[in-house]
């Protein structure tokens, strides 16, 4: 799977180069694979681009600005919503990979795991409890009856 950045090299905004930025130089932080496409001197990238960004994704005016991720064909987002992936440590969900191990959010998986696994044998041991006491119930009721 190889994550997508579509941006403008030729952008003359210094809020998207910033932003552009900011996306490339933490996917190679993470030294995740990704491939840099130009929207600015590409054609074809620019039209791919607004074609898969989905309606409800896209600004008032119908064009979205760069920089845009996508994981292969699959959309992941745009600059903000990376941001916001970025804050809450879920920038692999984000990219719609795996986590690698001993990362902070493949702790926080392996956690919510570990949690929900707790809960369950919890669930499990109230019903067993429930049960014996219904069944200790049912035996005074007989010896009672005798």
């Amino acid at each position: 799977m190889v994550i997508k950045v579509f941006l403008a090299t030729s952008s003359g905004s210094t809020a998207i180069k910033k932003k552009q930025q900011d996306v490339v130089g933490f996917l190679e932080a993470l030294k995740v694979e990704y491939a840099e496409l130009d929207i600015a001197c590409n054609e074809q990238n620019r039209m791919w681009m607004r074609q898969n960004v989905p309606e409800e994704k896209k600004p008032s005016n119908g064009i979205p600005l760069p920089p845009q991720i996508f994981n292969e064909e699959s959309y992941c987002g745009d600059y903000d919503t990376f941001f916001d992936a970025k804050e809450d440590n879920a920038v692999y969900a984000f990219l719609g990979l795996p986590p690698p191990p001993g990362s902070k959010e493949a702790q926080e998986e392996e956690d919510e795991e570990q949690e929900e696994e707790e809960l369950q044998q919890l669930e499990q041991d109230e019903q067993g409890s429930e049960e014996e006491e219904e069944g200790t119930e049912l035996q005074e009721g007989e010896e009672e009856a005798e």
